[in-house]
């Protein structure tokens, strides 16, 4: 029996344990809990510096569970953000991750990128990546 009785919610349970898993591993994480904070934090931080309109072509390609998380407390009229190096984007991230957080939000947020690039249609993550400043877009490590 599913866990919730409707086919559309426990595909996207499935999908986004999917996607913590993927940023477990690829962060080297202890839990699904920590994934789950590096997966929100950068999240939220690349749709408040990205456009809006970019921010929601963003969140249309995300599991419908992770795009409740990604738009949580989201006030497009501030964004975008102007961090325009690497190590204020981290910071950004930083601010949701808590002081004991076992790795530094750079870190973070490269993996998290790696995972995105896996998980997304290519195309429209390199649209994505294409509205950041160029010292944000070397954060990721593929070509």
């Amino acid at each position: 029996m599913s866990a919730t009785g409707v086919t559309t919610l426990d595909h996207t349970v499935q999908e986004t344990i999917v996607w913590l898993k993927a940023v477990e591993e690829e962060l080297q994480l202890d839990s699904r809990q920590q994934a789950y904070n590096a997966l929100r934090a950068v999240l939220h931080a690349l749709r408040d510096r990205v456009p809006p309109e970019v921010a929601i072509k963003l969140g249309a390609q995300l599991p419908i569970l992770l795009r409740g998380i990604y738009y949580e407390n989201w006030h497009a009229a501030g964004t975008p953000t102007k961090e325009r190096h690497a190590r204020d984007f981290a910071d950004h991230v930083g601010t949701e991750l808590s002081q004991q957080f076992p790795i530094d939000p750079l870190t973070v947020v490269r993996g998290v990128f790696e995972v995105l690039w896996e998980k997304l249609d290519s195309g429209e993550f390199d649209k994505v990546m294409h509205h950041l400043p160029a010292a944000l877009r070397e954060l990721k490590s593929w070509n």
